[in-house]
């Protein structure tokens, strides 16, 4: 604790002037290698220049809120009194307490905000300032785009997403001289740690071939195969764009129908096996299903034309005709996880249209069929970043899976971007080994015929619930869908917004259970029971307005997962004896968990 009548900076001071300097000269040359691999790619023309373009969309979008505001010299004029207001109540609350008065404080960081958890952020009363400060101008300005009259809806949501990120991006616990445990470190270490945190920089930029790949886990301690991805059984079919795998029966007797799982394509299936306390699929397994996954293949240039439908017909419809060679079953229930349970909603219209009855229940997982509130994943959907984006997936075929996973980690940068930067290059620490975290990395290529169908007519033109959709001649009408229905939302989703989920639910015809997971898109499905973790709500049928099915659900404590268990057996509890992978003369390509999902991209 710093005593501040001796001077709150005398510990800020260099231990080894000498040491300090030789670790300033090897920050720099590590610092030159880091910037010669971002360059180098750029200078190959391996890199094509799009910051410029990414930038003009911020540059433009902020710009309309400053019009705004400029537009009128009594507004700007209220505007700028609000700032310096409050700047000059934090100035005298500052100079109270230079003076040992109590003084509360001006601004003060929401409690779950852990960028300021050191305590020299409240006891020292520089870094208390500067904290306030910033606090202060970063509320300032995400409240003029929320004033900001003559402004579309999109346009908003944009400029809000934008000044967040540069907000998040600014903030001083992200430099060293503003952030009391990064200077203390880096002066009693004299330099040490950022000549490691340059070193590891210049290592993602290099890993990443010019972009920079944060680093989230320790890439050395994790292989799918190894330990990752372990629940035992057998890759049992294979075409251009999925490989089906069926996991090995761990009961003598099995549920008649089978569980067919069908995964988001962006990052792969594995996130339901990361490991046996984890797995999702092992679960399943032992609780008597025979289970079947698709694992999609980490697409190139060869898949570049393979649209939704081909993911429909080449991913789903054919994976049923697998499902009924093995077990001479024509029924099955089947999950769809994410984009997967989108292809699913839209393959379940497909067939209600061709008659086609295989499938007899779905569960969706964090799954969007309307995008009306889709979250913060809009901000990047328009016409002009579509059109850029199609635009760089006709150089190669695909989207490189770096994009996504960039967008993904934006929509909660101050836990999946700035924390890291923190430790990995400033404190310079190698991360933690984290599972999810590997897997959250291990990011996948979207094919562009694919990639493009989704964009426009899911997040921009919403055609899925207006019955404007179109797949192999059929007009798709949701409402035709009328087999039960398990849909899982959960309550902190940034990706899929459980107020979202829930007006998707509204659209089929058949009994619909809407069922809310606490925590987030990830860890709110990853819950298995012997964890007790989170909790989950059931309710009356999602119509409606959600906030007032949320206001009528019951809470139950722990995990969704066994109340699914049991949602299915009410439907079918019938069993049969158990299926091993390779039955009915099935031929068997490989072990699980295959070769598709071990493709880097």
């Amino acid at each position: 604790m710093t005593d501040e009548k001796h001077g709150p900076l005398l510990q800020y001071i260099v231990k080894n002037p000498e040491a300090f300097a030789q670790n300033l000269a090897r920050i720099v040359e590590n610092a030159g290698k880091a910037m010669a691999a971002y360059v180098e790619p750029r200078e190959k023309g391996e890199i094509k220049p799009e910051l410029a373009d990414e930038m003009t969309v911020i540059f433009k979008t902020l710009a309309q809120v400053g019009e705004y505001w400029m537009s009128d010299p009594q507004r700007a004029m209220e505007a700028q009194t609000r700032l310096w207001t409050r700047y000059v109540d934090l100035w005298n609350s500052s100079l109270k307490r230079m003076m040992g008065e109590q003084s509360a404080p001006t601004a003060a960081p929401d409690p779950r905000d852990k960028r300021f958890g050191d305590p020299e952020w409240n006891e020292n009363q520089f870094f208390d300032f500067v904290k306030q400060l910033y606090l202060i101008t970063s509320q300032w300005a995400e409240q003029l785009v929320v004033e900001a009259g003559d402004l579309d809806e999109h346009t908003r949501h944009k400029a809000d997403f934008y000044v967040k990120q540069i907000a998040n991006a600014l903030s001083p616990s992200n430099f060293v001289l503003t952030n009391p445990e990064l200077l203390r470190e880096t002066l009693e270490t004299n330099g040490e740690n950022l000549v490691r945190g340059m070193k590891l920089l210049a290592e993602d930029i290099e890993a990443g071939k010019g972009e920079l790949k944060i680093r989230q886990s320790d890439p050395t301690k994790f292989r799918v195969g190894t330990n990752l991805a372990l629940t035992p059984g057998k890759v049992v079919a294979q075409n251009d764009v999925r490989q089906v795998i069926q996991y090995t029966p761990t009961t003598e007797t099995v549920l008649k129908r089978p569980l067919l799982i069908v995964p988001p394509w962006i990052n792969k299936f594995y996130i339901l096996d990361l490991n046996p306390e984890k797995s999702f699929i092992k679960w399943a397994v032992d609780q008597g299903h025979t289970v079947f996954v698709i694992s999609w293949v980490n697409p190139d240039e060869h898949q570049a034309k393979k649209s939704f439908e081909h993911y429909m017909r080449e991913g789903i419809l054919e994976t049923l005709d697998v499902i009924k060679r093995a077990t001479r079953t024509e029924e099955v229930n089947a999950i769809g996880y994410c984009v997967g349970g989108t292809l699913l909603g839209v393959t379940l219209a497909y067939m209600a249209a061709t008659g086609d009855t295989r499938i007899a229940s779905a569960t969706f997982f964090t799954t969007q069929v309307d995008f009306t509130h889709a979250g913060d994943l809009k901000v990047f959907v328009d016409e002009e970043q579509i059109q850029a984006v199609e635009k760089r997936m006709g150089e190669k075929g695909y989207l490189d899976g770096s994009k996504m996973a960039s967008a993904f980690n934006l929509l909660r940068s101050n836990d999946l971007i700035w924390p890291y930067v923190v430790n990995n290059y400033l404190k310079g620490r190698e991360p933690f080994p984290f599972d999810l975290l590997y897997w959250n990395s291990d990011s996948t290529r979207m094919p562009a015929a694919n990639h493009s169908f989704y964009l426009r007519n899911c997040y921009l033109e919403n055609r899925l619930t207006k019955g404007e959709m179109e797949i192999g001649g059929k007009r798709l009408d949701l409402s035709k869908v009328k087999i039960p229905i398990y849909n899982l939302a959960t309550r902190e989703d940034h990706i899929a917004p459980p107020q979202s989920v829930f007006v998707g639910s509204q659209f089929f015809s058949g009994p619909v259970d809407y069922v809310l997971s606490g925590s987030g898109h990830i860890a709110g499905v990853v819950n298995p029971p012997a964890r007790n973790k989170y909790q989950y709500w059931t309710g009356p049928r999602p119509k409606g307005a959600y906030e007032d099915w949320v206001a009528k659900a019951k809470e139950h404590p722990g995990s969704w997962w066994p109340h699914w268990d049991a949602w299915i057996r009410d439907l079918d509890d019938e069993t049969v004896k158990a299926r091993k992978p390779g039955a009915y003369r099935m031929k068997v390509l490989e072990d699980a968990p295959g070769s598709f999902v071990k493709a880097a991209s």
